[in-house]
């Protein structure tokens, strides 16, 4: 390889470092700020596509212009009517202004860590200042629908029928803030601390909200004693619904049985009276053959297996023997 070569091959990758330090790429969702020995200069690039800057004196540092998210760590937070709970929120951020971002915090571990610290006390602070119905609650809509049932068990309990309440035992509290109002009065707390940062903070959630272990167990029994307090106030309902069936299904069993009774001896006496009907014409008819047929009905009720009599063959019992001889 020549010297020509060399000084081609040399001057190719002096120019393609060049190249490299001159240009930059912007993309799409990404802003730069130019910095000179450190110091940033000129307003921040938002434009996607190629730039320019002075090789090895200026260099490119790049900043998210989307919309970021930011999730806090669960805190316990006593709230103003003294229940310990668990808080764990979420934010959606942006940066609005890249070089006062750059100036400030640097990067976004730098923000993340400002959130952190911003956030958290805001949450706190708003959280304890208010029951905690306030950050559970959105509306009193429940507080409608209980109205409504109660309106509905008045008017069966004055029908006449069987009631389950199931409904929450004790009264609920009516809220006057409400949830999505407590995440508006944190995004306000927080929002101007995180303009001086260039970050603009669009909103935060209450992702959500628990109790502390050893009163979420009391929580847990007092809900179990709840369903448990029902569901023996159904049985009770059961029992006496079966009671009830019980007792129909007896009435008219007997009444079913009163009634055959009725029938059969209906028709036990007609069937009587057409015996008697029949015995009177053949009496009337053939006077010695009832007789025979009423003594033929003695033989067989009085004379069974080894049944003795001592008697006169002349007695008036044994006639109709006599004759058969």
């Amino acid at each position: 390889m020549g010297n020509k070569s060399i000084v081609t091959i040399v001057v190719f990758f002096a120019l393609a470092i060049v190249f490299k330090s001159t240009f930059f790429e912007v993309n799409e969702g990404r802003q730069a700020i130019i910095t000179q020995f450190g110091k940033p200069v000129g307003d921040p690039i938002t434009d996607a596509g190629l730039h320019f800057k002075i090789p090895f004196i200026q260099e490119a540092r790049f900043v998210d212009k989307r919309i970021l998210s930011w999730d806090g760590f669960p805190n316990q937070i006593p709230t103003k009517d003294k229940k310990y709970i668990k808080v764990d929120t979420t934010a959606r951020w942006r940066v609005v202004d890249a070089l006062k971002f750059i100036q400030t915090v640097r990067n976004e571990s730098g923000a993340k860590a400002r959130l952190d610290a911003i956030l958290d006390s805001a949450t706190r602070d708003v959280i304890s200042n208010h029951n905690l119905v306030e950050a559970v609650r959105n509306s009193n809509s429940i507080l409608e629908k209980i109205e409504e049932a109660k309106a509905e068990i008045e008017k069966l309990k004055a029908a006449g029928k069987p009631v389950i309440e199931e409904g929450v035992s004790g009264e609920i509290e009516k809220i006057k803030v409400g949830r999505e109002n407590l995440s508006e009065m944190i995004v306000k707390s927080a929002e101007p601390e995180l303009e001086s940062f260039g970050i603009d903070l669009i909103d935060v959630q209450l992702r959500r909200i628990s109790y502390e272990s050893s009163v979420e167990a009391k929580v847990y029994e007092r809900m179990t004693s709840e369903r448990q307090r029902i569901a023996q106030k159904i049985r009770s309902i059961g029992q006496g619904e079966k009671a009830k069936i019980e007792g129909r299904l007896e009435k008219d069993l007997r009444e079913i049985k009163s009634q055959a009774y009725k029938k059969a001896q209906i028709l036990r006496g007609e069937g009587e009276a057409k015996a008697v009907k029949i015995y009177a014409k053949s009496l009337s008819a053939d006077p010695n053959f009832f007789q025979f047929l009423k003594t033929m009905e003695v033989y067989k009720n009085s004379i069974q297996d080894r049944t003795k009599f001592i008697m006169s063959s002349d007695g008036e019992l044994f006639k109709f023997f006599k004759k058969i001889n």
